[in-house]
């Protein structure tokens, strides 16, 4: 498998929600103060890193959805 491919077999229900999905983690890492790689590769990313990653956006992506749900806007 070449660098920067993911092995995941998840698919989106909305595909075009991709980039919006790469931005969040990008912002959420730079929050965290996590370099991700150049290349995008994060097979060499500390489990812990990855982790602390994944668990802040699901929480943003929880935070988004209950707004989204009450019908306010922040």
């Amino acid at each position: 498998m070449a660098q920067g491919q993911s092995r995941s077999s998840n698919q989106l229900v909305v595909p075009q929600a991709n980039a919006a999905l790469d931005q969040l983690k990008y912002e959420v890492a730079q929050e965290l103060g996590i370099a991700i790689p150049q290349d995008g590769y994060m097979g060499n990313m500390a489990t812990r890193d990855a982790g602390a990653i994944g668990g802040h956006i699901t929480r943003r992506l929880v935070q988004i959805a209950e707004q989204q749900l009450s019908g306010g806007n922040r």
